[in-house]
């Protein structure tokens, strides 16, 4: 599979074998299986059944895509027997919600490690994409995660609304249905973060499915601020989201002029371009761009 970034991780529940049906027609790069919020307590044990044995029946190797699982959080009594049903079927990762920090992370790989020894995986396959500002304390240990040695961590991702529980908000937007400021400042921190542990960072999810140019308008932003993907709540988001995180044809036809410039005058470092001037940040910024078109369109 394409060592690319995850431009989309669309949620299944993890109970539901009517939306787990429907995955195979959905585009989305990444599907997370939710064990956790979208699953009622006394289906829980059904739906730690029906998750593996979905992906079992799609192992490694001959997915189109990822098949990831939202695991319940640390401070709850079903961690352990998530993990211990889901390892089994080699997901490709798993997301770990309500982390107060690295700590957390390193935990769940030390039994994931273990797990995967038992079931005679090889170790550290699965990953870990942690949602790391769901609770009080969370936020301050962001730029923990650069240099904690986390090989299974896959990225950062950021969440509000148990944020919003944890510190006893009435909302989290104001007005104009713009995060306040506490959301936009996790947010950064969370871009931040991920980037200086040399990770994906992950969007939240956009609420409103049935908004798409809103949708559209934010992942554009998001991409360009230093997002890589989102997360979905609709099959209906993930189309706009893979094409808003991928490259327009104009940002392809942009970079390959800005490389072919700098390939014809090898001996400067500032050049100029369209009434702008560039220099190499900018011509690293091209290459990565055309790598990125050229994988995912061959």
């Amino acid at each position: 599979m394409s060592d690319l970034p995850i431009r989309s991780f669309l949620f299944i529940p993890g109970d539901s074998e009517k939306k787990m049906g429907k995955v195979d027609g959905t585009a989305a790069d990444a599907f997370i299986f939710d064990l956790e919020d979208a699953v009622a307590v006394a289906r829980k044990p059904a739906a730690r059944d029906m998750v593996p044995a979905f992906i079992k029946d799609r192992p490694k190797g001959q997915r189109k895509t990822q098949y990831w699982v939202r695991v319940n959080p640390l401070d709850t009594p079903w961690t352990l027997e998530d993990l211990a049903a889901i390892v089994s079927a080699s997901p490709d990762g798993i997301m770990l919600p309500k982390v107060n920090g690295p700590q957390d992370v390193a935990q769940v790989s030390h039994y994931l490690s273990a797990l995967e020894a038992a079931a005679g995986q090889d170790i550290g396959t699965i990953k870990i994409l942690p949602v790391a500002t769901e609770t009080a304390i969370s936020p301050f240990r962001l730029g923990d995660y650069a240099g904690a040695g986390l090989y299974r961590l896959y990225g950062l991702t950021w969440g509000a609304e148990d944020l919003s529980s944890a510190i006893g908000a009435s909302s989290n937007v104001d007005e104009s249905g713009q995060w306040t400021l506490t959301y936009k400042m996790v947010r950064s921190l969370c871009l931040l973060g991920a980037h200086a542990a040399g990770v994906e960072a992950v969007d939240t999810l956009y609420v409103d499915f049935r908004d798409p140019e809103g949708l559209r308008a934010s992942c554009r932003a998001a991409r360009a601020e230093g997002f890589s993907g989102r997360v979905a709540i609709h099959p209906a988001q993930v189309d706009i989201i893979n094409e808003s995180f991928s490259p327009s044809p104009e940002e392809v036809d942009f970079a390959r002029r800005v490389v072919a410039l700098f390939a014809a005058n090898p001996d400067s470092g500032t050049l100029g371009l369209d009434g702008k001037m560039l220099d190499i940040p900018h011509l690293k910024q091209a290459q990565r761009t055309l790598a990125m078109h050229e994988d995912r369109n061959g």
